[in-house]
């Protein structure tokens, strides 16, 4: 059983989740974007400007930006909701402090945009996927929410993370600013692509003279359902039976050979459907 697939991931594949995923952040914090002098937003990007400014190491400054930020949430939300976001932010202060300091592509500010924001959207999608975060800007913008409930958690993410991206700008200047806009992208593209790519579906459209020939094939073969929709073509006036599948991207391929063996004249609509929740995909 996979651990990033299941609907019921024990909790241990969860932990470790968040280890790696906090381990590859900060891979990407100390050895890609701190030796750039990069920031990206987040408390690893106050943690980069407070070290320029005082040399304070990044592995302290991450612990003690959330030690307020745990005890407000606690107050505030209560254990379970920060338990796991905890144990993800502990793990990235541990990885900052033992990981060695190895700058990879220091010298080339695209590759480190580009890569830096490859490698810790990696990590954030894990931390993500075990619904935990590494606190930080999205601990806080959960805490403020509620003071702006017109405004959604992402919004005021994004101010916060731009709040830090301009303090970074005052200390590093415009260049390295730009750069980390790109970073920034990437970083959420990758993130993103992690959550949603795993719960990645097709929707099917079928219309054809042998549909039910069709739906009960998929219905046998493929142990999928189908759903029957009368429709009627605006051209030629003829009424006929249109068929809606849901199926994973592996079997787009059996959908459309069993398709092409009953009517090789079938019209077909393949879409992307970005997330199925229910029976035979992910449990609420």
């Amino acid at each position: 059983m996979s651990i990033f697939h299941s609907s019921n991931r024990p909790a241990w594949a969860d932990y470790l989740l968040m280890t790696v995923g906090a381990l590859i952040i900060a891979v990407s914090v100390k050895n890609i974007f701190d030796p750039a002098n990069m920031v990206i937003g987040g408390a690893s990007g106050l943690a980069i400007i407070i070290k320029a400014k005082l040399g304070v190491p990044l592995w302290l400054t991450n612990t003690m930006f959330n030690i307020p930020l745990f005890l407000g949430a606690f107050k505030i939300k209560g254990w379970k909701f920060i338990k796991r976001t905890v144990f993800a932010t502990v793990a990235l202060s541990v990885w900052l402090y033992v990981i060695p300091n190895i700058p990879f592509v220091a010298d080339d500010l695209l590759l480190v945009a580009l890569y830096g924001g490859l490698v810790c959207g990696a990590g954030t999608g894990l931390v993500l996927l075990a619904v935990a975060t590494t606190g930080g800007t999205d601990t806080l913008a959960a805490l403020i929410q509620p003071l702006a409930p017109h405004y959604s958690i992402a919004q005021i993410m994004l101010v916060l993370d731009s709040l830090i991206v301009l303090a970074g700008l005052s200390t590093f200047g415009l260049y390295l600013a730009l750069y980390a806009m790109i970073a920034i992208f990437v970083l959420t593209k990758i993130s993103d692509g992690i959550i949603e790519g795993l719960k990645f579906s097709k929707s099917i459209y079928i219309i054809s003279d042998h549909a039910e020939a069709i739906a009960q094939a998929i219905m046998t073969e493929l142990s999928r359902g189908v759903t029957g929709l009368s429709v009627k073509g605006m051209y030629s006036g003829e009424t006929r039976q249109m068929l809606y599948c849901v199926v994973s991207k592996k079997e787009i391929t059996q959908i459309k050979e069993i398709v092409a063996g009953f009517d090789r004249k079938a019209f077909v609509i393949v879409e992307d459907a970005r997330e199925v929740l229910g029976e035979g995909f992910i449990e609420y």
